[in-house]
């Protein structure tokens, strides 16, 4: 048992953040913790050596565990794990899994995690303590083979480490992985400290803040805006791999129905704050023009008075709207921060039918509901939505498809096209139909959003489509870009006058050579082409 939980801990410590994308050179790295640990026990007094391997074990444990959370949060968010902030991502972890594979496999996936966890802390320190102990036996009996190993290994160590040998490209021999991670992430906490004043002068510089309604967006007054988030909307749907050629056809067949219908379109890229999750950093950062990359900017910011784009339409006089149709719960923010008029959900909008794995219902039911509830009352003032399109979540299976509209209804008639679905598992086989799924299921979005467009004859329609973020690895490769696409749809040639600055591309599906914006400046891009500039900027602008 000690050998077999060495050489786990000692793999997971060497491993490096994304271990599938690098070569297995370092499975054969020289670590310098052994060395350092019968160091230890040779300089220690008798009676320190004991409680000495416990702390010893205790902390290699705890970093073991910190290592496979750097490893998990690269390879779903490309970025390693924050131990400051990121264990509020538990409970999101807990009903994401749930939303996807059901409450049973959920549930044995939590179980899974706590094993894991209580192994850590508790088998990792009594193996390295009872190493101690065996170590500290023999060092009173004089026996003399570990100070000569300890010699030997020391003077490979240090020799390798000078010279630099390496066992891979950029893989060195010599490694001083724990060290390295203890540094990596007490320099990330401290840049975390500092962060917390620069975001915060950042959420309060705001040049728009105190510009009247009348004086914003005027560029839209009387035009129903809808922005809506497509997720995992990624470059990689559009960037030419085998399995997404679909959705590249989609897309241009999408642009032409609606040139055909009057509507001009126009597309770019945003370099998006998150990968793989967490779409609601995403969402926060169109909205209020600040860059929110972790839980804690965004815990932030929610609870300031930052201007958003939905608080901005409203104090200009539009109604605010916010459809999610994942959420189950309530949302405080939808009222407190971005000042929605009205707040949709799965348990407000009627809907009857079956789940569509992550989604609780499809995307153009989502958008029947949100037409027949906004779009087709009498008198009624312009409205300004966030709508999020959920059907494009992972795992991808099982997935819709569109229906005529007339026979929407209440839902229920999903049940058949559930029954006839691909399932999770079937899809699950090999990452080769995951991709295939995945590109199914954007096309399947982008096809509800253009006919739902087509049906609702509204010349004053303007539409901004966007991703949220990349799809995860098993879909967007190893090394994958942030970037999603955006795309402005317009009946009025006035709005698409107004953007011709921005140098987007025509059509839906941006070039390689297409604008590139971080997706903070959105906000900003939006008020000044829309509506008179703020005292400063106007001057800057001049």
């Amino acid at each position: 048992m000690a050998v077999l939980s060495g050489l786990v801990v000692w793999v997971v410590l060497e491993a490096p953040d994304d271990p599938l994308s690098q070569p297995l050179g370092w499975l054969v790295r020289l670590p310098v913790e052994p060395i350092l640990f019968v160091a230890l026990m040779a300089v220690l007094p008798r009676r320190w050596r004991r409680p000495a391997g416990l702390v010893a074990g205790g902390l290699l444990g705890l970093l073991t565990l910190v290592k496979l959370l750097d490893v998990g949060f690269t390879s779903a968010l490309r970025r390693p794990f924050d131990p400051l902030t990121d264990w509020t991502y538990l409970r999101s972890a807990r009903d994401l899994l749930s939303d996807s594979t059901g409450p049973g496999w959920a549930a044995a996936a939590l179980v899974g995690a706590a094993v894991l966890v209580v192994a850590l802390l508790v088998v990792v320190p009594l193996t390295v303590g009872q190493l101690a102990r065996r170590l500290d036996r023999r060092l009173d009996r004089g026996q003399r083979g570990w100070t000569r190993a300890l010699v030997v290994l020391s003077t490979v160590w240090v020799a390798t480490a000078v010279t630099n040998v390496q066992v891979a490209p950029g893989v060195s021999l010599a490694s001083t992985s724990s060290v390295d991670l203890v540094a990596d992430h007490v320099a990330q906490a401290r840049a975390s400290v500092r962060d917390r004043a620069a975001f915060a002068h950042a959420v309060a510089t705001d040049s728009f803040a105190t510009v009247p309604g009348s004086d914003l967006l005027s560029g839209l007054r009387g035009k129903d805006v809808l922005v809506v988030f497509v997720e995992s909307y990624g470059e990689v749907a559009i960037d030419g791999q085998a399995e997404f050629t679909g959705v590249s056809s989609t897309l241009d067949r999408a642009a032409s129905q609606l040139a055909a219908d009057g509507y001009q379109s126009s597309s770019a890229w945003l370099d998006s704050p998150t990968f793989g999750g967490t779409s609601w950093l995403a969402h926060s950062t169109l909205q209020s023009g600040v860059w929110v990359n972790s839980q804690r900017r965004y815990d932030e910011l929610v609870a300031t008075d930052r201007l958003t784009l939905s608080a901005a339409f409203r104090r200009a006089g539009w109604h605010t709207v916010s459809d999610v149709p994942s959420d189950r719960q309530d949302w405080p923010e939808a009222r407190s921060f971005y000042h929605y008029d009205q707040v949709y959900d799965a348990r407000n909008v009627g809907y009857a039918g079956p789940r569509f794995g992550y989604a609780t219902m499809p995307d153009q039911y989502t958008l029947k509901a949100f037409a027949d509830r906004e779009l087709t009352r009498g008198e009624r003032r312009p409205v300004m939505a966030e709508i999020d399109l959920v059907t494009s979540h992972g795992p991808w299976a099982p997935l819709p498809r569109l229906v005529d509209w007339a026979a929407v209804g209440d839902g229920s008639g999903y049940g058949h096209i559930l029954a006839q679905a691909r399932t999770r598992a079937a899809v699950w086989r090999d990452p080769a139909s995951v991709r295939a799924a995945y590109g199914q299921s954007i096309s399947y979005s982008i096809d509800s959003l253009v006919s739902f467009v087509q049906a609702a004859h509204d010349d004053n329609l303007v539409l901004v489509l966007l991703g949220d973020h990349q799809p995860a690895t098993i879909v967007s490769g190893p090394q994958p870009s942030h970037r999603v696409p955006i795309t402005l749809v317009a009946h009025d040639p006035a709005v698409t006058q107004r953007v011709g600055g921005w140098d987007w591309q025509e059509g839906m599906r941006p070039g390689p050579d297409a604008p590139v914006w971080p997706m903070n400046e959105f906000r900003d891009r939006v008020l000044t082409t829309f509506g008179p500039l703020p005292t400063t900027l106007a001057g800057a602008a001049r």
